[in-house]
């Protein structure tokens, strides 16, 4: 299975517009949080609705930086994967959308209980023999992919904890942007590609285990 995931797009679809045989070629591309800038359903259905015609399979969660609207859009859509767990052609995908507290009031944050709590139902939806992709905007915390410019480490224990204790192969993050980065907690594989905007997504290529992954970049047109 190749996995597509575009992360903090923030309303821009420049990149988008030149990724046509990457996300056909896809089997699944995954909205990984801050679909929009502060936006709603119109701005969503703009980022969204171009990459739902041409992938075979899209599945979503929404970033601190989207409003409610936003999750609407997607249940809507059929693609919202917070808080849930959805199987394709074998692989188990749970979602996480939203960040931890954040000192600017962004209008889409959770406690650690909230998230764990998410994570959990989410899980506890997908068959447990089966191999599993974590989809969570907030990364998890230490590791390469949660930190700021300072140097502090800003992810979420319980995202941690869940790995830890569930061993996705992959996670796909994103969140903070600084911290464009792969990394690994067991066997499982950490990836932030950062903004989208910067032409930046992950790919990788999954079965039982993991075969591929990268940080790519789409070529400028």
């Amino acid at each position: 299975m190749i996995i597509i995931g575009l992360t903090d797009v923030h309303g821009s679809i420049k990149a988008i517009e030149r990724m046509n045989d990457i996300i056909n070629n896809a089997d699944v591309v995954l909205f990984v949080g801050d679909i929009t800038n502060f936006g709603r359903e119109k701005e969503t259905a703009r980022v969204v609705s171009p990459v739902m015609e041409k992938a075979g399979k899209v599945l979503a969660v929404s970033g601190n930086c989207d409003y409610q609207e936003v999750d609407n859009y997607l249940d809507t859509c059929g693609i919202n994967l917070h808080g849930k767990g959805e199987t394709v052609d074998g692989i188990g995908f749970v979602g996480l959308g939203g960040s931890l507290i954040t000192p600017f009031n962004t209008p889409n944050e959770l406690t650690e209980d909230e998230i764990e709590n998410f994570l959990n139902q989410g899980y506890d939806r997908i068959p447990m023999d089966l191999p599993m992709v974590l989809v969570s905007h907030q990364p998890p915390f230490k590791t390469n992919c949660d930190r700021l410019s300072s140097g502090d480490h800003v992810g979420s224990e319980a995202v941690r904890r869940f790995i830890e204790k569930n061993n996705p192969l992959v996670c796909f993050t994103g969140h903070i942007h600084e911290s464009t980065g792969m990394d690994q907690i067991g066997d499982t594989y950490i990836i932030n590609p950062g903004l989208l905007a910067n032409g930046q997504y992950a790919y990788a290529k999954v079965g039982a285990g993991v075969e591929e992954i990268e940080i790519r970049r789409v070529m400028a047109s």
